[in-house]
């Protein structure tokens, strides 16, 4: 009869068991990829980066992927107004020209986590660099909760790492949209658009990296057609540290 040695099978198993503790404790901070598209209905090479956006919104619905599209006021003297064109998203690209030392600031531009640029409409290209920063796992974890009482958006923001030189963002923006272009380079162009940010609000963070904040919202924001997207950006270096989408709570 063939015996069986049980010490190494018991060893095996504990080390085993180690080692799924330990993938568990180091997988609090996953990999995240915030995408941030400066575009505008103005501008005739943008729509195919839109449709792009809408295309990686619906494919990584289960990932830690947070598509945000700015849309720009510097083409609205071409002709035609964007309606959602905002000076403060031209300012953030200019903000990030400063960061990334790349001027001139151009449409359809694409960075993610705030560290590298692409032109928002090279599919293959943009593509690779989401799956590359879901590789890398987060500086920072970050928790959100929020409630809406009439006009006003409660956050409840919990942040876990180094925040040192850096915010806590907060986005207002709407899922999805269409816009009927009546002149400049998209006319007679009725255009989609997705992941409109609507607003940005800076909010300090609070030494216990805990804290609460109240947002004054949009008149047609609901909870069906808008989501609330948070990340934390170095100051320094424009580097996003992490992000998270809110969730909401009943009142």
């Amino acid at each position: 009869m063939k015996k069986i040695k049980l010490i190494p099978i018991l060893s095996a198993l504990f080390l085993l068991a180690g080692i799924t503790a330990f993938a568990q404790n180091n997988t609090s901070k996953k990999g995240f990829a915030v995408l941030e598209l400066f575009t505008s209905e103005g501008c005739s090479s943008c729509p195919p980066a839109d449709e792009l956006m809408g295309k990686i919104q619906n494919e990584y619905q289960d990932y830690n992927v947070y598509v945000l599209s700015y849309h720009v006021d510097y083409w609205d003297k071409q002709g035609w107004k964007d309606i959602f064109s905002n000076a403060n998203n031209t300012k953030r690209q200019y903000d990030y020209a400063q960061f990334l030392g790349k001027e001139p600031i151009y449409t359809p531009q694409l960075i993610i986590n705030g560290k590298a640029d692409y032109v928002g409409s090279q599919e293959t290209i943009v593509r690779n660099a989401v799956k590359t920063a879901l590789l890398k796992p987060a500086n920072v974890d970050v928790s959100l909760q929020a409630s809406q009482a009439n006009t006003n958006l409660t956050v409840n923001y919990s942040i876990e790492g180094n925040t040192k030189n850096s915010k806590l963002l907060i986005a207002i923006v709407q899922k999805s949209a269409k816009s009927n272009v009546k002149r400049g380079e998209n006319a007679h162009r009725v255009l989609s658009h997705y992941q409109i940010v609507h607003q940005l609000n800076s909010i300090e963070i609070a030494k216990d990296k805990k804290g609460t904040s109240v947002i004054h919202l949009p008149k047609n924001f609901n909870t069906k057609d808008f989501e609330v997207i948070g990340f934390v950006q170095d100051l320094k270096t424009g580097n996003v540290l992490g992000a998270d989408k809110a969730v909401f709570q009943s009142i």
